[in-house]
């Protein structure tokens, strides 16, 4: 039988008997439903009514037949699910209904399990639209090609500067805090250029050591190294006539660095183990949190690369230097996360924005937004404000270590001191992992599923770690 999601039917049909017999079969099966027998009398319930979940619609009947109706009800809902009934020998209506929108069709007569299979299908047509809606919206949230979302004169800059250069194949070095949004200006470089439908690989330089991030940039052949059992290639490759983005390149290895330089200068390299040279067209765009200036003048950044990657340099400011954007970006991930997640909240403005505006956001807009998603998924204000309030020190003090970069003070330890290296990560890995955990049960008010959810593990995964790391309320 037609398993039951509380799910409503309306069934349209001028034939009183027919909407008995599909109305019977589908109330047995656990659904609502409502008929009607003229298209007029569709309509006005589908305006007046109840929401409806799915509509059976029949193509012949008198004054308004199915596929005016069908139109006409498309006019008040673009997705909601329609299955024609039709005739033998009405293919041809059958196939202006199909065009015209309806979801899938049924000939009469037809048997029990045909309409079960047809309200199946249609149902889980409407569940992979939604689902796909939801994608886009996550698109949105997630900012992923590009868009641009900012109040300040500060940023207004950088966007102008950004149409300036997108259509030019010049090499860009894009400067900036963590969190302030790198990877949107290059999307959006990418996106605003020539190259919009080709590859856009991006490439986190500080995520692989030295040895993985030579062969996941530029490939390997097989048997370059055990465990090479095939070729693969790398990113440039994969980015060829298209965009390669380098993230945190200031942390790329001297080694390295020699390899890309020759892409850099010639447009080839050769893949580890290889003897013949790999010819790519790529534009490149690298992005960095250091000051590869002070970089290249310790030596520990090329500084022929420096220049070659420095065409054009786009510095993003801080959030805190552009206290304008704070507010309208909170509004933007409140509308989007409220909308991703089915949820309405909102704020008391004159209470709020104040806290807003003065804290010094060390991690930046990606700081902004976790903390926007946090509310919306907790919904609870209170947590925000104390996040706000208690938070404005331990964040201004953070802000400026990060600013300042001081030289680490070196301190010469007992021999009975050393432990073990793979000892000391382990306990490293603990004391942060019981942080973290701490951190989340108390910001869920000790609601472990809700702080399992937030932590990205399972339930039980949580569990384990509490006792391993010996917490207790």
């Amino acid at each position: 039988m037609i398993m039951n999601g509380k799910i409503r039917i309306l069934v349209v049909d001028d034939d009183e008997s027919i909407r008995r017999y599909i109305g019977k079969l589908l109330t047995q099966a656990g659904y609502d439903v409502l008929t009607a027998s003229s298209g007029k009398d569709a309509l006005k319930e589908l305006r007046t009514g109840p929401d409806i979940s799915l509509a059976i619609l029949d193509i012949l009947m008198p004054e308004m037949d199915g596929l005016e109706t069908l139109s006409e009800i498309r006019k008040l809902s673009g997705d909601l699910p329609i299955l024609m009934l039709s005739a033998l020998g009405q293919t041809n209506i059958i196939v202006k209904a199909m065009k015209a929108g309806a979801t899938d069709y049924l000939v009469k007569p037809f048997e029990e399990e045909e309409l079960e299979l047809a309200i199946t299908k249609s149902l889980e047509k409407k569940k992979l639209l939604t689902e796909i809606s939801s994608l886009k919206k996550q698109l949105r949230v997630d900012e992923l090609r590009g868009e641009f979302i900012y109040n300040s004169s500060k940023m207004q800059r950088v966007k102008d500067l950004v149409d300036q250069i997108a259509e030019t194949d010049v090499s860009v070095l894009i400067e900036g805090e963590s969190g302030t949004g790198k990877e949107l200006v290059a999307r959006a470089l990418h996106y605003g250029s020539g190259l919009k439908d080709k590859p856009f690989i991006k490439v986190n330089c500080a995520a692989l050591p030295h040895e993985l991030l030579e062969s996941e940039l530029f490939g390997y052949e097989r048997g370059a190294f055990t465990g090479a059992y095939k070729a693969k290639a790398g990113k440039f490759e994969l980015a060829n006539n298209g965009t390669i983005f380098l993230d945190e390149i200031g942390e790329m290895d001297m080694s390295i660095q020699s390899k890309l330089l020759q892409v850099l200068q010639e447009g080839t390299f050769s893949r580890l183990g290889g003897k013949l040279d790999v010819k790519v067209n790529v534009r490149i765009i690298a992005a960095t949190n250091r000051d590869l200036r002070k970089a290249v003048e310790e030596g520990g950044f090329r500084e022929d690369i420096y220049y070659r990657l420095n065409v054009v340099n786009i510095t993003i400011p801080p959030l805190c230097d552009r206290q304008e954007d704070i507010t309208y970006l909170f509004e933007y991930f409140l509308d989007t996360y409220n909308e991703k997640y089915g949820k309405s909240f909102q704020v008391d403005k004159e209470t709020l924005y104040p806290l807003l505006v003065s804290y010094p956001w060390p991690g930046n807009v990606r700081e902004l937004k976790n903390q926007v998603k946090r509310f919306v998924i907790l919904g609870d204000m209170g947590d925000l404000m104390h996040y706000l309030k208690d938070g404005k020190a331990h964040a201004a003090h953070e802000r400026q270590v990060n600013i300042s970069r001081p030289e680490v003070l070196e301190i010469e330890p007992d021999e009975d001191e050393i432990i073990p290296l793979k000892l000391a990560a382990k306990e490293a890995s603990v004391k942060a992992e019981r942080g973290m955990i701490l951190k989340a049960l108390r910001g869920t008010n000790w609601n472990k599923k809700k702080a399992a959810h937030l932590l990205q593990i399972s339930y039980k995964a949580l569990l384990y770690k509490i006792k391993e790391c010996g917490i207790e309320k």
